[in-house]
């Protein structure tokens, strides 16, 4: 039946070319226009979804750029304090190790409190004391200072309590056991003290 159709469309289209041949390619160029706007619209749609997709990957691509940039410049800063923290820090090791020869200093020191000043011995070691304090401030050590504070359990550890001596002395530090010492405001060993109460 279609086909049928079909073959009597030819046979019209062919009896309306021998008859009227000028309508016949008019009726035929107005078809073909009308595939072609069709085609062109077609293209001018396949065009517009692909310029749509195109901004999408774009945008997509500027969003994956910006999250890389912050990504990095979040991981350059997170370095350069670490950097930091590590050049602050990094010697903590030889600088705790160092700190129980000051206290022997000091004892040996104080065994030379009944010896006169002019001492040869008591010099030398004065003289190696006093050193090592210098060492120890050029690197950001710094000795708590407790007698007579405050109890402060962020610098110091309580060893005992005893009576205190005064009213003034109650609740705060009586006597040091062992020097406490920062480094770079950062406690590196606390100071072991007696506290009054």
């Amino acid at each position: 039946m279609a086909e049928e159709k079909v073959v009597n469309e030819q046979e019209v289209s062919a009896d309306e070319v021998k008859n009227n041949p000028k309508e016949a390619q008019t009726e035929t160029a107005k078809k073909e226009h009308k595939h072609d706007k069709k085609s062109k619209k077609d293209k001018q749609d396949e065009i517009q979804e692909q310029i749509e997709k195109l901004q999408n990957q774009l945008a997509d691509m500027k969003d994956k750029h910006v999250r890389l940039q912050a990504e990095f410049d979040n991981f350059r800063k997170r370095t350069l304090k670490e950097k930091m923290e590590l050049m602050k820090s990094g010697g903590e090791g030889v600088l705790m190790n160092i700190i129980p020869v000051i206290d022997d200093l000091e004892r040996a020191l104080a065994a030379f409190s009944d010896v006169e000043d002019e001492n040869p011995l008591k010099q030398g070691v004065t003289l190696i004391y006093t050193k090592f304090q210098e060492f120890l401030k050029q690197n950001g050590i710094k000795e708590i200072d407790a007698k007579e504070k405050d109890f402060d359990t962020d610098l110091h550890e309580a060893i005992t309590k005893i009576p205190a001596p005064s009213e003034e002395l109650k609740g705060k530090v009586v006597d040091v056991i062992q020097k406490g010492y920062l480094l770079h405001e950062k406690v590196i060993r606390f100071a072991k003290v007696v506290i009054g109460e």
